[in-house]
Order: structure tokens, then C-alpha cells, then sequence
């Protein structure tokens, strides 16, 4: 076994338990962290794979944004652990069924006669000068463009209806207008009422 070959298995290894920590843990943030880890590990197998800008990717934009806000919203919400869990028996059938199908599928997908080392081999050595992001950036704008484009699309028209679903006025919802504020005037914020004055009760009228 080579050098390289240990460091695989030994990421590896820290993936597989990292993954079925986070389904297996019963505290959101700790599930929270193990993906974390699950990431920084991913990460050092894309290093391995010589693909640096992938994994340095991984960790900025899973790890460094979507992870932490992940966590803070798991962290700030006051979530009931106990009413999670509840009916978790009664789903159990079905969900080991589509574990037990997605595994065969993966297992039929991933073995040693797509993916062997036969098959595909350690990527070769590249000189120093060599540039990763380059390379996918030539192979995203060259043989990948539709599918690029198609997925810029989705995720432009997903921007534009979450921001149609923010936007939208609700009639039980309070919100204020900048520009009436700016165009009110005195009238509008104070008025005087004039009241006749009262003279006060004596003790005799008081009843003592």
C-alpha cells in the first residue's frame, strides 16, 4: 500500500463516520458539526485528486457560508427535540425500504466495473504550471455549456420567486412606507384637543 493510498483510506474512513453521524446524531448542531467535518474531509480527497480549486470551494462556500448559517439558525430557533422524534417508528419501514434501494443503486453504480482502478486510474502527475481552474473553466464553457447555462437559469428563476414570495404583501403583516414617513407633516402626528377643566372634588363632595 502507497502513501497515498493510506491517506485515501484514512479520509475515507473519517467520511463514512462523519456521514452517518450526522443521520444518527440526536442534537441538530452536533448533526450540524459532523457535516462540517464530513466537508473539510471531502475537501482533502478533491486535494488528493490533484482538483485544488474544487476543494477549496468546497470548504468557502458549504463550510464558510452555508454550513454557519445553518448553524445559526439551528442554534438560534428553540426547537423541540421531543416532538421531533415523534411518529419516527412509523416512517421506518418505508425509509430502510429507499436506503436499501438507493445502497443497490449505488453499489450497481459504483463498483469495480465503472469506477475500478482498471477502469479509471490515478490521475497522471501535472507540471508546475499547470492551472486547475483553468482547465474547469475551459471544460464548463467548452463541452458543458448548455448544461452550465440551464443551471444558471434554475437558480436565476429560484432567485426571483424567493424574492416574489418575500415581497409579497400580506394583510396581516406591518410594514412601513419610507416615503410617507418623509411626506408627513405636523398635522398629521399631533393634534391638539381642548378639554373643559373640572374643578376639583372637596372633601365634603368626595363622601368622607
Amino acid at each position: 500500500m502507497t502513501y497515498t493510498t493510506a491517506i485515501f483510506y484514512f479520509f475515507a474512513a473519517i467520511l463514512v463516520f462523519a456521514g452517518l453521524r450526522v443521520i444518527t446524531a440526536r442534537n441538530p448542531v452536533h448533526a450540524a458539526l459532523y457535516l462540517v467535518l464530513a466537508f473539510f474531509t471531502a475537501a482533502g480527497l478533491w486535494m488528493l485528486l490533484e482538483a485544488e480549486f474544487l476543494a477549496i470551494t468546497l470548504v468557502l462556500v458549504y463550510v464558510g457560508a452555508v454550513m454557519v448559517l445553518f448553524l445559526f439558525v439551528v442554534m438560534m430557533l428553540d426547537i423541540n427535540l421531543e416532538k421531533l422524534r415523534q411518529g419516527f417508528w412509523d416512517y421506518l419501514p418505508v425509509a430502510g425500504f429507499i436506503a436499501a434501494l438507493l445502497m443497490i443503486e449505488m453499489a450497481l453504480i459504483l463498483g469495480s466495473r465503472h469506477f475500478g482502478l482498471d477502469v479509471i486510474g490515478a490521475p497522471p502527475p501535472h507540471p508546475a504550471d499547470y492551472s486547475n481552474t483553468k482547465e474547469l473553466g475551459r471544460v464548463l464553457y467548452t463541452e458543458y455549456v448548455y448544461a452550465f447555462e440551464l443551471a444558471a437559469v434554475i437558480l436565476l428563476v429560484a432567485i426571483v420567486a424567493a424574492i416574489a414570495l418575500t415581497l409579497r404583501r400580506r394583510k396581516d403583516s406591518k410594514y412601513i412606507d419610507p416615503a410617507q414617513q418623509v411626506r408627513v407633516k405636523r398635522g398629521d402626528r399631533l393634534r391638539i384637543v381642548k378639554m373643559q377643566s373640572t374643578p376639583k372634588a372637596g372633601r365634603g363632595e368626595s363622601g368622607e
